[in-house]
């Protein structure tokens, strides 16, 4: 324990301590099962116990209506962004916001599918606020519209849904799912690969509304057919399930130990304010990329004055066990990802250290 760091990690990133604490406590042998989680049969009893209560959290946490189906994937965002079009396009187009990285790859994987409008594209901005209203305008026949809830590497998130009409909403919330409560009703499809702020890497969450997922067409392989592997309860092939499994425990922990999504986004809004209020108040010393009503609160990347100077902080900031800062490259800087796992102690202990860099290095 002594050697852990504090990890603002974008991805693979922290996990609740009391989630790995429990995962240790049952590696050895799941209670029932006579052997590891990581032994243990997808077909046996002791394991349709697992992925059936992720479900039942899932439903209880987002209030899932009846009328969506949860599905436990394999492939990360990534092939969501392709599995998408495949089965829902069905001859038609369909509209895509692209706010920054993630949602511009999502439009590049889905144009191999089929027929694909920008209908706003933050790029001459370098990605750094979101469209308002007036700014853009859906095609009504779509098929559906596409947005990423949270640019993991530009720190821009939605802080509202977009008015799109009738149309589907497909939405990827990789980087900010169970952040805060989400009205499930309002989107078509809603995913996000476990790995930011679910789970370890390896399952992705897709939650679907059952008329989307009879669109599937029925020529495509099972395992990028919705339709199938909705039917197949997520087994089809074995899932991934420690990662399942993992998924469960920090379901039940938002629950149990948080108090459910209202009590884990006031815990979030706090945290990531402590840090934009160092930026603020650091008289340009740090300054954000996004502009202030689009910041995430998953997601705070900020630049210095220069490289050298970049350099000396991160340095520094291992030195206060303070890891894994650095900005991608297509931003710079510096980045702290601060995902629902990050202790409030964490963000303290690095507004802190900002504080002190900033006062003697400015």
């Amino acid at each position: 324990m002594q050697d852990r760091v504090y990890n603002f990690s974008a991805g693979p990133a922290v996990l609740p301590l009391p989630v790995l604490k429990k995962a240790q406590e049952e590696l050895l042998c799941l209670p029932g099962a006579g052997c590891s989680v990581l032994e243990v049969s997808h077909r046996s009893k002791q394991f349709e116990a697992v992925i059936g209560t992720a479900e039942s959290n899932l439903r209880k946490l987002f209030n899932v209506p009846e009328n969506y189906r949860v599905m436990f994937l394999q492939g990360g965002a990534l092939l969501q962004f392709a599995m998408i079009p495949m089965n829902i396009l069905g001859g038609q187009s369909a509209d895509y916001f692209v706010t920054g990285t993630w949602s511009k790859t999502a439009l590049g994987e889905a144009k191999t599918q089929g027929s694909i409008n920008t209908i706003w594209d933050g790029s001459e901005t370098k990605f750094n606020r979101n469209p308002k209203t007036g700014e853009f305008s859906v095609h009504p026949g779509a098929a559906y519209c596409y947005m990423t809830s949270n640019e993991t590497i530009q720190g821009v998130q939605w802080q509202s849904l977009p008015e799109i009409g009738n149309v589907p909403l497909v939405c990827d919330a990789s980087s900010d799912i169970f952040c805060k409560p989400v009205d499930i009703s309002k989107f078509g499809v809603y995913f996000a690969c476990a790995q930011k702020n679910a789970g370890p890497a390896g399952v992705t969450v897709v939650i679907m509304r059952d008329d989307l997922v009879e669109k599937s067409p029925a020529n495509l392989p099972k395992m990028l057919n919705y339709k199938m592997l909705a039917e197949g309860k997520s087994m089809v092939n074995t899932p991934p399930c420690f990662a399942v499994y993992m998924l469960k425990l920090v379901t039940e922990w938002l629950l149990d130990d948080v108090g459910g999504l209202d009590k884990m986004y006031e815990r979030n809004v706090e945290k990531a304010q402590l840090l934009y209020d160092a930026i603020d108040h650091s008289g340009g010393f740090y300054r954000g990329h996004a502009v202030k009503e689009d910041r995430s609160i998953m997601n705070v990347p900020f630049v210095l004055s220069n490289d050298d100077l970049t350099k000396k902080f991160l340095e520094e900031a291992k030195s206060h066990k303070l890891t894994q800062l650095s900005g991608h490259r297509s931003v710079g800087g510096c980045r702290a990802s601060i995902y629902n796992a990050m202790p409030r102690d964490g963000v303290l202990a690095l507004r802190d250290f900002m504080l002190d860099f900033a006062k003697h290095n400015g």
